[in-house]
């Protein structure tokens, strides 16, 4: 399983990322950090400068066919300057087209606003992104985690850092079912 984190070269809520990623390790699978600039980016805990990680790969050097599935890192500022960026949001964007899972915590689900999937797709966040979810053609839902399969893809979308286990069961569940119909 080789699943993409997206996210921003600043601004990502640190335990957002780590948190996933590492579940994604401890399931024996390789998460790889995408980013629209190379070198590293700056985490953040909640508008406090935390830690730096290495970026593997630039995302206008990445391809949807690489990876099994996509997991976005929340964070205020880390969706908004993704939705900002082209490359990042057609990444996004090309999960869905190839029927690939995709996980979005907290705010993330600006990013796939702007990449217009969420139109009748049922989907939770931070709950400011209400209105934006609702104006884009989804339904929001206050829940811990919300799967939602009534799309080209399944999608996977919790609230906030204290619904991260829930989270991470969730994605882990639907990633593993992609990844064993798969030639990997």
């Amino acid at each position: 399983m080789k699943v993409a984190f997206l996210v921003a070269p600043e601004g990502v809520e640190q335990v957002e990322l780590t948190d996933p990623w590492q579940a994604v390790r401890d399931a024996g699978g390789t998460p790889r950090l995408v980013s629209t600039k190379p070198g590293r980016i700056q985490a953040f805990n909640h508008l406090d400068k935390a830690d730096t990680f290495e970026v593997d790969q630039v995302v206008k050097d990445a391809t949807v066919e690489e990876y099994d599935a996509l997991v976005l890192p929340g964070g205020v500022a880390n969706p908004d300057f993704l939705r900002l960026d082209e490359a990042a949001v057609a990444f996004a964007r090309g999960f869905f087209g190839a029927g690939k899972p995709v996980a979005a915590i907290c705010h993330a689900p600006w990013t796939l606003v702007e990449a217009d999937v969420v139109r009748g797709r049922t989907l939770t966040s931070w709950p400011s992104l209400r209105t934006d979810i609702t104006n884009a053609g989804g339904t929001w839902v206050d829940e811990q985690v919300k799967v939602c399969t009534g799309g080209p893809n399944t999608l996977i979308t919790s609230r906030k850092p204290d619904d991260l286990k829930a989270f991470r069961e969730a994605f882990l569940e639907e990633f593993a079912k992609t990844t064993k119909g798969s030639a990997r």
